[in-house]
């Protein structure tokens, strides 16, 4: 028997954009009704996002504070000729918390877990129990729906929470240990210190295949342990990701194949960094501006998201060239040289590049002096990203032939 429900705006998606635009909607616009949608029983599947205290600014931090479950005064980072500390202070949100905060915040009715979308269109919903929502705008943010008008590759990762017999010394997460065998690709491991004797430890590779062998993982997680002399006494969580790493693609051809016509957030409208594939600042960035538009209509909102996405996909080019300096231009198992080089460079630049800030002279010293990849790979790579527009209404980036 079909049920009946109202609200000014659902929101189909309760991972990090659907609940971040939750809680900024809340918080900026409180007569509105919400309703968040999202088919697991629990909000923010199974994940850890972690992020630079520079990727957001005062109003994300204040928005994301209650989230925050651990934060240290700055990081290091492992490459085979050389070590280096940062001191950008850096923090971690798990989705047990995000849970927490975004249900805290929000009224009982207003969140809807276990319940999946069958349709979504102007005004309504449609879920698989036969509820019918009635409503003045669909957001959708139910993650990436297809990504094959994208090029490049994929950052993939098997991280385990463990508890160790005897402390194991770390004062700050270690968030790229290089100094690993190379194996599919470029691959790091990445250490958040949780407590003193529980360690977080991601095993992570730059790939072009997105599958996981998560048996081989979780021995080289074990592996790198004993060479650090840390004995596991327990693996307390598990959890394992791929995450697309764009080099260039057709984005109206990706805009289409995301579906609907209506507002779109989060990696459903291709918010996340080129290079790195995360997105809780773009999440972040997108949900404050929503909550701050005057016309929250659902073709007001499209018009919004749209602009948005393609907005982002023009100041993602210079990443974009990295990306695909990384996958094109490196052989694989050099990939790791074109980190090493870039964590070289001054902090300031680093900053920027994962806040998505880059200036034109901070791309000038990336690619100032000898590339720490071939030159007969990297000219064309440059040639083919750097003096072409590529943007909303260009065919694919095609690089036939520059990988052997």
């Amino acid at each position: 028997m079909m049920s009946l429900r109202h609200a000014d705006i659902a929101i189909l998606g309760g991972g990090l954009s659907g609940g971040l635009i939750a809680l900024a909607l809340r918080k900026a616009r409180p007569e509105c009704s919400l309703l968040l949608i999202e088919q697991e029983q629990t909000l923010g599947g199974h994940h850890r996002w972690s992020f630079f205290g520079t990727d957001v600014g005062k109003a994300g931090r204040d928005l994301i504070a209650p989230m925050v479950e651990q934060a240290w005064p700055g990081y290091g980072v492992r490459f085979p000729r050389y070590r280096r500390d940062l001191s950008t202070s850096y923090y971690t949100i798990t989705s047990a918390r995000f849970d927490a905060v975004v249900r805290a915040a929000l009224p009982p009715e207003a969140v809807l877990t276990g319940a999946r979308v069958l349709a979504a269109g102007t005004g309504a919903v449609t879920l698989a129990d036969g509820t019918r929502v009635e409503c003045g705008a669909v957001i959708d943010a139910r993650g990436m729906r297809h990504h094959g008008h994208l090029t490049g590759g994929w950052q993939k990762f098997v991280g385990q929470r463990l508890r160790l017999a005897h402390p194991h010394g770390l004062a700050r997460p270690i968030v790229m240990d290089a100094g690993v065998e190379q194996i599919d690709g470029f691959r790091f491991v990445y250490c958040l210190p949780l407590a003193p004797e529980e360690i977080f430890i991601e095993d992570t590779y730059y790939s072009d295949s997105p599958t996981i062998d998560q048996p081989a993982l979780a021995l080289r997680i074990a592996a790198y342990a004993r060479a650090q002399g840390w004995m596991i006494e327990a693996v307390l969580d598990e959890e394992r990701g791929v995450l697309p790493v764009v080099a260039g693609g057709d984005w109206e051809g990706f805009w289409r194949s995301s579906g609907g016509h209506g507002a779109r957030a989060g990696t459903r409208a291709g918010l996340f960094h080129p290079v790195t594939g995360y997105s809780l600042p773009e999440a972040l960035r997108q949900a404050l501006a929503l909550a701050r538009q005057d016309d929250l209509s659902h073709e007001a909102l499209a018009d919004f998201s749209r602009n948005w996405a393609e907005q982002h996909w023009r100041k993602g080019r210079f990443a974009r060239t990295l990306s695909a300096m990384l996958f094109l231009a490196a052989p694989p198992m050099d990939r790791y040289r074109m980190l090493e080089h870039f964590y070289g460079l001054d902090s300031g630049l680093i900053e920027r590049f994962y806040a998505g800030k880059s200036t034109r002279l901070d791309r000038l010293r990336v690619f100032a002096g000898r590339p720490p990849v071939p030159v007969t790979r990297a000219l064309p790579v440059l040639a083919a990203s750097l003096f072409k527009r590529r943007g909303p209404g260009a065919k694919p980036l095609t690089l036939a032939g520059i990988r052997k």
